[in-house]
C-alpha cells in the first residue's frame, strides 16, 4: 500500500503541473476545481478502474463521467498520463481545431466516456450507464464526479432518486466538496447542504472522505464496491486550488488562469519538472 500511494502521489504531482501549465498556455479555463479533484481521478485511473488504453471501447470496461465538465483539465491530464493520447496535446487546450476543448467530448478525445458541460447531465448519464450494465448483466462499474455547486441543479436529485430506485450498486459517485463555486461560497449562493444527509435521504449509501488522502479514497471505493442494493456517494472534503498556495480556497481562481510568472511560482511549489 505504501508503494502504491507513493506512486499515486507522483502521478498527482505531475497532473497538477500539467493543469497549471496547460491553463497558462491556453489563457482560458478552470484551475480551482481541477486542482481540487486530482487525487480522486488519480485514484480511479491509476489504482481502481478496469480500463485498457489499447481497447478504449471495450464493452466490459469501467466508465467514468466528469459531471462537472468545466474541470476538463484534470481529466485531460489524467488521460494523457495514463496513455490515452500524447501529453503534448495538453498544450493545445482550447485552441481552434484542437482535440481538447473547454469541456470533454467523447467523439474526439480517447478515453472520455461521456460529453459533459451542462451541470446535472453527467450524473444523469452515469445513472443510465449503470442501468445498462444491470440490464446487460455486465460486471463493469460506473464512476462519476460532481461539483458541490452542481448539486444546486434539480436534475442531480432526479438522477439520484432514479439511482436509488433501481438499486444501482454498480454506481459510485463523488462530490468534490471544496465549498466554492464561480459566484462565491456554495452556502451563500444556494446552500446545497447538508450534503451527506440529503443523499442518505435519497437512498444512497454515503461515505465522507478526505478527498486528498489516497488511502482514505482507496478504502472508500472498496467500501462502495462491497455495498449491495444501493448506489454510493463519496462526499470528499477538498480544497479549491489544492497544491498552489495562492489559489487555495480562493474563489477568484474558479475560472481565471495564471500568468507566466504565476505559473513559474506554482511549478516551484509543486516541485517543478522532474
Amino acid at each position: 500500500m505504501v508503494k502504491d500511494i507513493q506512486n499515486l502521489e507522483g502521478v498527482a504531482k505531475q497532473i497538477r503541473r500539467d493543469i497549471v501549465t496547460m491553463l497558462t498556455e491556453s489563457g482560458s479555463g478552470h484551475p480551482g476545481g481541477s486542482l481540487s479533484a486530482v487525487e480522486i481521478l488519480t485514484t480511479l485511473y491509476f489504482k481502481e478502474m478496469n480500463i485498457n488504453v489499447e481497447d478504449v471501447h471495450n464493452p466490459d470496461r469501467d466508465r467514468f463521467v466528469l459531471s462537472k465538465g468545466h474541470a476538463a483539465p484534470v481529466l485531460y491530464s489524467t488521460l494523457a498520463r495514463k496513455g490515452f493520447f500524447d501529453p503534448s496535446e495538453l498544450m493545445k487546450l482550447r485552441r481552434m481545431g484542437a482535440m481538447l476543448q473547454g469541456h470533454p467530448n467523447m467523439n474526439y478525445v480517447p478515453g472520455v466516456d461521456m460529453s459533459t458541460g451542462s451541470l446535472g447531465q453527467g450524473i444523469s448519464t452515469a445513472v443510465g450507464m449503470a442501468i445498462a450494465g444491470k440490464i446487460d448483466k455486465k460486471d463493469y462499474r460506473v464512476y462519476a464526479l460532481l461539483g458541490d455547486g452542481e448539486l444546486e441543479e434539480g436534475q442531480v436529485w432526479e438522477a439520484s432518486m432514479c439511482a436509488a430506485h433501481y438499486k444501482l450498486d454498480n454506481l459510485t459517485a463523488f462530490v468534490d466538496n471544496n465549498g466554492l463555486q464561480i459566484d462565491g461560497k456554495c452556502e451563500d449562493v444556494m446552500n446545497p447542504g447538508p450534503i451527506s444527509e440529503k443523499f442518505k435521504a435519497f437512498g444512497w449509501h454515503v461515505i465522507e472522505a478526505d478527498g486528498h488522502d489516497f488511502e482514505v479514497l482507496i478504502n472508500a471505493i472498496e467500501e462502495a464496491k462491497n455495498t449491495k442494493g444501493k448506489p454510493t456517494m463519496i462526499v470528499c472534503k477538498t480544497i479549491k486550488g489544492k497544491g498552489v498556495s495562492y489559489m487555495e480556497n480562493a474563489v477568484g481562481w474558479h475560472g481565471s488562469t495564471p500568468s507566466k510568472e504565476q505559473c513559474e511560482e506554482a511549478l516551484k511549489e509543486l516541485g517543478g519538472e522532474e
